[in-house]
């Protein structure tokens, strides 16, 4: 079942570049299809993170009412939830079914040379001639399977930069949909949190995957933000 999720996300990837001759907008184009099969997921994670900061004042007022019960804080906290037909999980499943895509992805680009991914085998079976234009994406990153820490240790500061900065925007990603949610709430701490620690998850991540997620990010913040707003004009009127 995992090899044929990979073999399916590789062989999306062949028929892209076929298309676009650019295995970096293959990518790109991949994630656009991704995004668009998960819309209806990705509406309903924006509308119950819209809703869990919209009854956060109500959460905090039963948290202080029922301090010294916790038994009766979980019971009534519950009760709240089911009457306001709000999910606290409900964010949390399209972010869980982008795991398995970005974990195969890591798989098919990433690899060593004696355990290489699918696509570093697919690259090994090219003329040596070639091989460096396959990894190749436009002028931008030379090497989409190459790690950021590799290009850094192999090669130094100025050819990691493009890498780097691809780093910092996969953090950043994690962190901003979050902070553009309104209210306050522990998940915007807890985003802070998981974005420090996938800037090393990033940093040990081959470039073709960070561009794929950050990608994404820019995709689902898009729709957050419209949805937001749409959400919003629905409270107002």
């Amino acid at each position: 079942m995992w090899l044929a999720i990979k073999e399916a996300i590789f062989s999306g990837l062949q028929f892209l570049h076929d298309v676009t001759g650019d295995y970096g907008v293959a990518i790109i184009l991949l994630t656009v299809a991704i995004r668009l099969l998960m819309i209806p997921l990705t509406v309903k994670q924006t509308r119950s993170m819209y809703e869990m900061q919209r009854i956060q004042p109500k959460i905090k007022e039963l948290q202080k009412k029922y301090k010294n019960d916790k038994e009766k804080l979980q019971e009534e906290t519950l009760k709240f939830y089911q009457e306001n037909k709000v999910n606290p999980f409900g964010g949390c499943l399209p972010l869980l079914l982008q795991m398995p895509v970005f974990i195969a992805l890591y798989q098919v680009l990433g690899g060593t040379p004696d355990r290489p991914g699918l696509f570093l085998e697919y690259v090994a079976s090219l003329p040596e001639a070639q091989q460096a234009a396959a990894t190749r994406f436009w002028i931008i990153l030379p090497d989409l399977t190459a790690t950021p820490a590799s290009i850094w240790s192999a090669e130094g500061l100025l050819s990691a930069i493009p890498y780097a900065l691809l780093v910092v925007l996969f953090g950043l990603s994690i962190w901003l949909p979050q902070m553009l949610m309104p209210g306050e709430g522990q998940q915007k701490q807890v985003a802070m949190i998981m974005a420090v620690f996938m800037l090393y998850i990033g940093w040990i991540s081959p470039a073709g995957v960070l561009l794929y997620w950050v990608t994404s990010s820019v995709l689902g913040i898009a729709q957050q933000q419209i949805q937001l707003k749409l959400l919003g004009h629905g409270e107002d009127a």
